[in-house]
């Protein structure tokens, strides 16, 4: 049992140097124009289509898996762009889901929590007529998600289409964020609501 611990470590260590050049491999791949200083730690999940641009600014650091990231629910980070995605500068995530069907901007230095996950549409519409169709995902609604600079968010977030979370805000973890939230307050819960502003 030892022995195997060990050739595991031993095999992590061995791949870790591996995962930043892999991961600038498979953005390249996907067309995303990324910044000096990315830092990925573990294997991203990145599906752009052939309409979807991803611009990625400078020190994007990433922790993927649960290797890498040990608070528990973990999955690996995951970019899936079918719209328009816009990363700011210096900003972290960790075990992420980022679903962009339409709209997603994050501004800079942002820290995203573990098993959070952001939306930008509802994925199926709201019509149970229009789910049974072929017609189902273009129905769906969308609408633009907008994250200010210097926001902090907790692990396991879900953030909903149409928000916008203004600057120095803080999230606690577990929330739901249905509606806007303003600059330099925290909000929690589900849905979330504010618990107090932040002072200035």
């Amino acid at each position: 049992m030892m022995i195997f611990k060990g050739l595991r470590k031993l095999i992590s260590l061995l791949k870790s140097p591996l995962y930043t050049p892999f991961a600038h491999l498979v953005l390249f791949l996907n067309g995303v124009v990324v910044g000096k200083g990315l830092r990925v730690r573990g294997f991203m999940k990145v599906l752009i289509t052939r309409r979807g641009k991803v611009l990625i600014g400078k020190n994007f650091k990433v922790n993927s898996g649960n290797k890498f990231n040990v608070i528990g629910r973990q999955q690996k980070t995951t970019l899936w762009v079918e719209g328009s995605l816009t990363i700011g500068d210096s900003v972290g995530i960790s075990s992420t889901a980022i679903i962009c069907n339409h709209s997603i901007t994050i501004g800079n230095h942002v820290t995203i929590g573990g098993n959070t996950v952001i939306y930008d549409t509802d994925f199926h519409s709201l019509d149970p007529k229009v789910r049974k169709s072929e017609n189902d995902h273009v129905n769906a609604k969308k609408k633009p998600v907008i994250i200010m600079d210097n926001v902090f968010i907790g692990a396991h977030t879900t953030i909903l289409k149409g928000v916008s979370i203004g600057e120095n805000s803080i999230i606690g973890a577990c929330s739901v964020i249905t509606k806007n939230i303003p600059p330099n307050e925290i909000w929690a819960g589900n849905p979330a609501r504010l618990i107090r502003k932040i002072n200035a």
